[in-house]
């Protein structure tokens, strides 16, 4: 796709647009010079001397006056366009108009309308915000907007998608960490650890001894065999596999299981690994947003008593 960004192509556009108008005038020029030979029947003049049906002729009567301008009007119009708007081309038009520049316009528009119910917000604490109505109720449409597409109205994620009502929580669950995540945006980043472990019997046996760290459905003699493989991976994990928010490192020790749970998910993650990206919000939420919308967030694992 590369090719239709050269400059080439503004210039087939720019080309091909202009040619278009001149052509729409050139047509009606020719049109309403061309002179159609009268009828076959002498008693009726003023045909193109097709009949149809018998008796149905098509007349050939010269174009209203009054559509024939407003045609003319309408070719110079969209050039008048074109010299004050951008359309031909990479042409910026004398009014510098844009779609992003109007965009930002509005955008910050709009952030001006808001800052003072914002302003209100901004001092109080997370918990106490999380218990205001009017606050939640505001969190809950920044959520539906900038965070639903991944995680769901109901915030319940869904594969590769945290669930963000839970207590679970890969980089920390209080409120300066979620407002962090919603701004900065977070990157996460399990290496392929096939090679680490060993071999495809390794990465088998690692697979059982995780699902027994969190007591789920395993192979105990597996498990065993796998315990000392699991070293490639405490490093991240820890030890004991609870996990490093520092690194957001998962808890292996629970049941929350965030691309797939069983030996076939594990066996592949342990061999492709899996980066995960959660993107940053800090140019399309202004601080006071992104601490709402934190609150919100929040509130989800902690249900708070509203007011």
């Amino acid at each position: 796709m590369s090719d239709f960004t050269a400059d080439g192509w503004a210039i087939f556009v720019a080309a091909v647009t202009i040619v278009s108008l001149v052509f729409c005038l050139l047509l009606l020029v020719v049109a309403s010079r061309r002179k159609l030979a009268p009828g076959e029947d002498p008693d009726k003049p003023g045909t193109t001397g097709h009949v149809w049906d018998g008796d149905l002729a098509e007349m050939n009567n010269p174009l209203p006056r009054w559509w024939m301008w407003l045609f003319v009007l309408t070719v110079l119009f969209s050039a008048g366009y074109l010299v004050m708007y951008p359309g031909l081309g990479t042409y910026a038009g004398k009014l510098g108009w844009s779609s992003v520049g109007q965009y930002q316009t509005e955008t910050r528009k709009a952030a001006a309308d808001l800052a003072p119910i914002y302003e209100r917000f901004a001092a109080t604490k997370t918990e106490d915000l999380a218990r205001d109505p009017q606050a939640m109720a505001i969190g809950e449409r920044l959520f539906i907007n900038n965070c639903a597409a991944c995680h769901g109205s109901d915030a319940r994620g869904s594969k590769g998608f945290p669930n963000l009502t839970d207590n679970d929580w890969l980089h920390g669950g209080a409120p300066e960490k979620i407002e962090e995540t919603i701004a900065k945006g977070r990157v996460g980043n399990m290496p392929v650890m096939a090679a680490a472990v060993g071999s495809a019997e390794d990465v088998h046996n690692v697979a059982h001894y995780v699902l027994s760290l969190s007591d789920s459905p395993h192979d105990s003699i597996s498990a065993q065999l796998g315990r000392a493989k699991f070293t490639a991976c405490a490093a991240c994990h820890g030890r004991d596999g609870k996990g490093n928010p520092a690194l957001g490192a998962p808890n292996l020790t629970d049941k929350v299981w965030l691309h797939g749970w069983g030996e076939a998910a594990i066996v592949n993650i342990v061999s492709n690994g899996k980066t995960n990206t959660m993107p940053a919000h800090e140019s399309r939420l202004t601080p006071q947003q992104i601490h709402v919308l934190g609150a919100y967030v929040w509130g989800l694992s902690n249900q708070p008593q509203v007011r």
